[in-house]
């Protein structure tokens, strides 16, 4: 059967993360489930969407790439006209192409970025803005600029690991991080509080963003001393962690391909 490769955005506020969840009382509310119901009508048929990989309850989207395969005379279909038409409106098809059926939106993956979004001011968070955000307060830029690096690498991750996915390995490369420019941005416009940090890997564990960012918020709070993240690594004890950070300021941003 022909592969059909998705790219979807979407805001994860309603839905209790991408993966499909059935439990005894019926089936929670997903991405995946909304998106392989359209698609399964549409082609008559019961189809199963793999995606790139999992976003927690809460979190957001801008590229979430999955795949599917699909009856050949679906091919000449609009799949983004067709899915945008039934879909909710905070589930939105971004692009769609028929790919070659050796193409696997998960294991073909070579790197991710995720991108958080943190509001430096807790006394007003726009409404527009308060979904997609943490309004953490005040940090010392200059501390979390010298707890990067130690994160930076090849590591074992498993300190900034929740509990709930079983895996071979724990070692991840953490290629960049990524902060924008918020002391240009605040003198430009003083109402903006808004920081972002991207992470870009091969790849992440259960939560590793949201407990990185936990990580780095008491870092910018003075709770924990930078120069002590290569000890607290070295543990490998989740415990010994700051609480994980909200879901709504995640976004899933980028992903990559091997040969593209």
């Amino acid at each position: 059967m022909p592969r059909l490769r998705l790219t979807l955005a979407y805001v994860g506020t309603k839905y209790n993360g991408w993966q499909r969840q059935i439990l005894k009382e019926g089936e929670l509310p997903t991405v995946q489930g909304f998106v392989e119901k359209e698609i399964s009508r549409i082609c008559n048929t019961k189809i199963h969407l793999q995606g790139s990989g999992r976003t927690d309850s809460g979190v957001h989207a801008d590229c979430q790439v999955a795949h599917c395969d699909i009856p050949e005379e679906k091919t000449k279909l609009n799949w983004q006209l067709a899915l945008n038409t039934a879909l909710p409106p905070d589930i939105r098809v971004k692009d769609f192409t028929i790919v070659s059926d050796t193409f696997h939106a998960l294991f073909d993956v070579e790197k991710k970025a995720y991108t958080y979004s943190l509001w430096l001011n807790k006394n007003y968070v726009p409404p527009k803005i308060y979904p997609f955000t943490w309004a953490c307060g005040e940090l010392d830029l200059k501390a979390i600029d010298t707890a990067i690096p130690h994160l930076l690498g090849e590591h074992d991750f498993s300190f900034v690991q929740n509990q709930g996915t079983k895996l071979h390995t724990t070692i991840r490369t953490l290629y960049e991080i990524n902060r924008s420019n918020y002391e240009e941005q605040i003198i430009r416009d003083p109402n903006n509080f808004e920081l972002q940090i991207t992470f870009i890997a091969n790849g992440f564990l259960k939560q590793m963003v949201r407990n990185l960012i936990g990580l780095l918020v008491a870092c910018g709070k003075g709770k924990i001393a930078p120069q002590a993240i290569p000890e607290l690594i070295n543990t490998k004890d989740r415990k010994k962690s700051p609480p994980t950070a909200p879901p709504q300021g995640l976004t899933m941003s980028k992903i990559w391909y091997k040969n593209e």
